[in-house]
């Protein structure tokens, strides 16, 4: 028969592995996950070709399919489009709308020729590089490619200094 002393001791032991496993589990899983994150390249369509005049900047709508079950909204997003007059008729600039100070939408000054961040007063120049403020590094761009008169946008997870691709 087992005394008191032993089926408590036995009883904590239990209790503690699994608060360590429900703990645990959500840290291991955040850890390794970019190891086994494998996310096919899609492109949505985010504009007509007609609707992007050369050499001007416009603010369009995108949809990011996350493939993260709790990312809500992050989804619907918004880019800026600058469609190049020095490269060529299908030459553009994708750029996300979000500052890579802390992540504050962007405003396009279409006269002064730059993206102003409102929160604390970074400045782009309107190529996406850094024109003064606090931001670390230039707006990020996006992949694109254009099919059947419509400019594509690659989707892809909200971008930090992790994740930057290219």
């Amino acid at each position: 028969m087992m005394d008191r002393r032993r089926f408590l001791s036995r009883v904590t032991l239990a209790l503690s592995g699994g608060i360590a496993v429900l703990v645990g589990a959500p840290i291991l899983g955040f850890l390794l996950a970019p190891l086994f994150a494998n996310e096919p390249d899609t492109y949505v369509p985010v504009a007509d070709l007609k609707d992007l005049t050369t050499g001007d900047t416009t603010l369009v709508n995108a949809s990011d399919p996350s493939p993260l079950p709790w990312a809500g909204q992050t989804a619907a997003s918004a880019l800026w489009v600058r469609r190049l007059a020095d490269r060529g008729a299908s030459a553009f600039q994708v750029f996300n709308v979000n500052c890579t100070h802390l992540g504050c939408p962007v405003d396009w000054r279409a006269d002064a020729k730059l993206f102003v961040c409102p929160c604390h007063g970074g400045v782009y120049y309107a190529d996406g590089t850094v024109a003064g403020g606090p931001p670390p590094r230039p707006l990020f761009e996006r992949a694109w490619k254009v099919e059947n008169g419509k400019l594509l946008v690659k989707t892809q997870r909200l971008q930090t200094a992790a994740n930057k691709t290219g």
